[in-house]
């Protein structure tokens, strides 16, 4: 398929990781000079900003199969057996089936995509990600011309995975977009950080992420998609739908029902740095407007 999307981020807006060791000095250019124009915020908005390095972006993250607290998924996603990985996909498609991750990753073809991620709880980061287009996988599989949405659904292994036992959320973790979504050119399949396979704690082997949603749409570690006629359930949405709409859109007009979403906070920034104003549809509004047009997105959240 031809892939229409343009990167308006370059690597001038992450850290190499082997720069991790100058950070400071690092930062300190960058506070001076400013990071503005490829985060495509206003020089107000984004300067002296910290990127995020390898560090930031695997040991600060959500995964709550493996534990609630930022720090867990890094100390306990080593126990998740990783390869051999299968995925099942079915439902609405032509060749359903058990799929290799081998076979997928010699069918793809992977490229970088240095996108924009905004969690709900309002922190943000800046991440290189590898992949390929969750279109490409489905086209794949086959799309039947029924199917209007697809489901995804996470490992869920007790023994590996020592956070299910706490019964945060009704298991397996379980997510899902609109076709029309999921075909867009911004949605991949992410299988690496930098250049290198993704870790565990980010949802290796193979992870959804969808730039313009808050974060826990881009579901981890999937071992399950499934396309389907009506609307599928979704883990936050069925633990709490007043908090946690289907959409999930990033909207800095529409506040968290405990806190505001106009603005966020830069992981690795310090402290005190200064929160930035949220973009609508976290920056990609020009991309992605167009899939909500004549929607309330008040009340499609």
């Amino acid at each position: 398929m031809a892939h229409r999307w343009k990167n308006n981020l370059t690597w001038d807006d992450v850290t190499p990781e082997a720069a991790f060791l100058n950070r400071r000095q690092i930062i300190a250019g960058m506070a001076a000079g400013g990071i503005a124009a490829g985060l495509g915020q206003s020089a107000s908005a984004a300067e002296g900003l910290e990127p995020n390095t390898w560090e930031e972006i695997t040991t600060y993250n959500n995964f709550y199969e493996f534990g609630t607290g930022k720090g867990d998924p890094a100390k306990y996603a080593g126990s998740l057996t990783t390869d051999p990985w299968s995925v099942e996909i079915d439902g609405l498609v032509d060749k359903p089936g058990s799929y290799a991750m081998s076979d997928i990753m010699s069918a793809m073809t992977t490229e970088e995509r240095i996108y924009r991620f905004r969690c709900v709880e309002a922190w943000s980061m800046v991440i290189p990600w590898n992949g390929f287009e969750l279109a490409d996988l489905l086209n794949m599989a086959g799309v039947q011309s029924g199917a209007k949405y697809v489901a995804f659904e996470t490992a869920v292994r007790p023994d590996e995975m020592p956070g299910v036992a706490r019964n945060v959320l009704d298991w397996p973790y379980v997510e899902g977009l609109r076709l029309d979504e999921a075909m867009h050119p911004l949605t991949i399949m992410a299988t690496g950080i930098y250049g290198k396979p993704i870790p565990n704690q980010n949802g290796a082997p193979m992870r959804l992420v969808v730039p313009w949603k808050y974060g826990f749409k881009s579901i981890k570690s999937i071992v399950r998609i499934t396309l389907t006629e009506d609307e599928p359930p979704t883990s936050w949405n069925k633990a709490n739908g007043k908090e946690y709409g289907f959409y999930s859109n990033v909207n800095p007009t529409v506040d968290h029902p405990r806190w505001s979403q106009a603005s966020e906070r830069r992981v690795g920034g310090g402290l005190f740095s200064p929160r930035i104003p949220t973009l609508m549809f976290n920056g990609y509004e020009e991309e992605v407007a167009s899939l909500y047009e004549g929607m309330d997105l008040s009340k499609f959240y």
